[in-house]
């Protein structure tokens, strides 16, 4: 059994040329359709990579992926409109070989394909790599947010039901007291609204059930979107609204030709602990062993920051800038001095501060605690330094290898300064330049296709761009 048949793009019709003839040899679409062409779609994992000997003929997977990679290229993602572009379309005509199939089996594609399409872009960046378009020597990461197909009002937390329960609560009792004046007027038939009162509060008892399982499921999990569930509420990086239903998606750029390496989708909204995991990734990409890797404040994690250090990552992060109240002048946590070789803290009255005990701290992360309560008793200058009876210290566990990191970073400016050039590029061309702001698939899994399909646009659109301009350089003319 085969595949459709097409019609061949060299097939003559009424006009005196083939369909070949209106794709130029350094149009795009060739660069697309050669990268396709040589891929095992199988050994990726497609469905359909295979035909069975019974049933209707599916579509070649290599057709499909034609398809998307150009209306991501071309910022048409919606599968009607991709649709459309099969019948009007000469580019999409010829990627296709004039096969058109219709919108909801193009929707399946993208749907039920997504560790392959993940995969797919895994073969991009190892085929640039292999051609040597991968510095392998310096990588940038970042995080941007991309809005879930998931409304804010389907988003659902403590505060949220509590509301929407209370306010439940006084409908009801609204409803409830104009019953009871009625029943109070005595009158011989009921009056004309009294049936649409028991009906409308009949609906609000559903909807207070409602909203009690949604309770539950709030106490059990901290969060719920009833849509897509495994959207999180996020900083939307300045979109339009202060806070939406997200996702956090990791990415990691390479410095020579801002090609991107691989990403991740984290539904939690900060960055801590997403470096260490990355970078392993990138390595294993890369096919390298030592890396610098470029982050901002949002990766600074003491234990992160340590195991990149300790598996080849030299890190180069900004130190987040101190919070909390400010200490009067002379008095702020910069001015008490560490000496390492005695493992103690010197005061600016010259006291010692040295080790009592491990301290947890109320965000989960364990710190060296220290403290000199009986010269803290005797200060002059106590007032001024703290409100307490003592003045402590808290030392992360790992913040020998963070003095490390920001005296690094401090002597690499000029360095640590690309790093918004190199991975700030990738987000201002898909979400800024492209419109890809918002998600068209839910859940997790589906949407690590679609960003796999935007970020393979991406790099295919750097991959031609990168030779046209080498061809440029040499005098050769540009072919896909």
């Amino acid at each position: 059994m085969r595949y459709k048949v097409g019609v061949d793009r060299k097939q003559l019709s009424l006009l005196p040329v083939s369909l070949d003839e209106y794709i130029p040899e350094d149009h795009i679409c060739r660069v697309v359709d050669a990268f396709t062409g040589q891929l095992d779609m199988a050994a990726l994992g497609f469905k359909h990579a295979e035909c069975k000997d019974t049933g209707s003929p599916p579509y070649d997977p290599r057709m499909m992926l034609n398809l998307y990679i150009y209306g991501y290229l071309n910022r048409v993602r919606s599968s009607r409109r991709l649709e459309a572009e099969t019948r009007r379309n000469v580019e999409v005509m010829w990627l296709l070989e004039e096969l058109r199939p219709d919108a909801r089996t193009i929707c399946y594609f993208r749907t039920g394909n997504s560790a392959a399409l993940k995969e797919t872009l895994k073969k991009f960046v190892q085929m640039c790599r292999e051609q040597g378009l991968y510095g392998g020597e310096v990588a940038a990461q970042d995080s941007t947010k991309f809005r879930a197909n998931n409304s804010r009002k389907n988003n659902h937390n403590k505060s949220t039901v509590e509301r929407e329960l209370e306010g439940i609560d006084k409908q009801i009792s609204g409803y409830l007291a104009a019953l009871d004046q009625g029943d109070r007027e005595e009158a011989e038939e009921p009056t004309p609204d009294a049936k649409a009162l028991k009906g409308a509060l009949e609906r609000l008892r559903e909807r207070r059930h409602t909203y009690e399982e949604l309770a539950k499921q709030v106490q059990a999990e901290g969060e719920v979107s009833t849509v897509d569930p495994d959207a999180r509420l996020m900083h939307s990086n300045g979109d339009a609204r202060k806070l939406d239903a997200c996702y956090n998606v990791q990415t990691v750029v390479d410095s020579k030709h801002h090609l991107i390496v691989d990403f991740d989708v984290a539904e939690r909204s900060d960055d801590h602990g997403n470096l260490q995991p990355m970078m392993e990734k990138t390595k294993d990409a890369l096919k390298v062993q030592t890396i610098t890797c470029l982050a901002d404040t949002g990766f600074y994690d003491g234990q992160d920051i340590a195991a990149c250090e300790g598996q080849g990552v030299t890190c180069l992060v900004a130190k987040p800038k101190p919070g909390g109240a400010k200490k009067p002048e002379g008095f702020s946590r910069e001015r008490f001095a560490y000496d390492r070789e005695k493992d103690c803290y010197t005061c600016p009255q010259g006291n010692r501060l040295g080790y009592m005990r491990d301290h947890k701290h109320s965000n989960g992360k364990v710190y060296r605690l220290y403290a000199n309560y009986g010269a803290c008793r005797v200060c002059p200058v106590r007032a001024e330094c703290t409100k307490r009876d003592f003045r402590d210290i808290l030392r992360p566990l790992y913040q020998d290898t963070l003095d490390v990191v920001d005296e690094r970073t401090r002597k690499n400016k000029g360095l640590y300064r690309r790093r918004q050039e190199i991975v700030e590029h990738v987000f201002g061309t898909v979400k800024a330049v492209w419109g890809y702001k918002q998600l068209l698939c839910r859940t997790k899994a589906k949407v690590i296709g679609e960003i796999s399909l935007a970020y393979l646009a991406y790099n295919i659109r750097r991959y031609v761009n990168i030779m046209a301009e080498r061809a440029k350089k040499e005098g050769k003319p540009v072919a896909a």
